[in-house]
């Protein structure tokens, strides 16, 4: 019997590509710089900060998210900053759950782009500079275009972290229909009430969606000719 998807899962649909979408956007305008600058940096700082970059990788979710909710509560210190610009609270919105999204997946945009820099090596900027070309211009000219691989490598495991997320999202955001509901919460809201065909559709879309994801990257590493993260 074929079940179409209610108002309810588009809903979650929508809002997850909408969430993804926009935390790719803000993690590559983050990323880019801060990959470069540990790439080349040899400030004692930079292995304190690639440390505190990664930490998404090896912490719980809930723990991460447990954090986060207190800091954009009413009586944390981002909290406290948002409610003293007029923004108000941001736990339990989407504003909140974007903040989560580009923090939780930070090392998956962070982590390729720098590999990427690093692969380059310092000899195409050399040859750049002996072309008289300033440090920005070798940047966006020479950098840049080489490490588009790595790029869109954070991309794609940005894009897709964040459309699995739950733990982060869930302690964050909640599950508000329409506000904070995304799929992975929604496929959780239908194993609790039960409704195990509507669970299926939802997490056999999932499923088909990360089987994309990983052929699409193991096809971008074979192009490239190198191993990508």
């Amino acid at each position: 019997m074929v079940i179409p998807l209610d108002d309810e899962a588009l809903a979650a649909i929508r809002l997850t590509l909408e969430l993804a979408s926009l935390t790719t956007l803000l993690l590559l305008l983050i990323a880019i710089p801060l990959a470069w600058w540990l790439a080349n940096a040899s400030s004692r700082w930079s292995a304190p900060v690639g440390a505190v970059v990664a930490l998404p990788l090896v912490l719980p979710p809930s723990v991460l998210g447990f954090y986060l909710l207190v800091a954009l509560g009413p009586h944390g210190p981002l909290g406290q900053l948002t409610q003293a610009l007029g923004w108000g609270v941001l736990s339990f919105t989407f504003s909140g759950l974007l903040i989560g999204s580009v923090i939780f997946s930070l090392p998956f945009a962070v982590q390729p782009i720098q590999h990427a820099f690093e692969a380059i090596g310092t000899r195409p900027l050399e040859v750049a500079a002996t072309l008289r070309a300033s440090p920005l211009d070798a940047f966006f000219s020479v950098a840049l275009p080489l490490a588009r691989p790595g790029i869109v490598t954070a991309a794609i495991l940005s894009f897709s972290h964040t459309v699995g997320e739950f733990g982060v999202v869930l302690m964050i955001g909640g599950n508000i229909p329409g506000q904070t509901r995304v799929v992975s919460t929604q496929i959780y809201g239908h194993v609790e009430a039960m409704e195990y065909a509507q669970a299926h559709w939802l997490a056999g879309g999932m499923l088909l969606f990360s089987f994309i994801v990983l052929l699409g990257l193991s096809l971008l590493k074979r192009r490239a000719g190198r191993v990508l993260p």
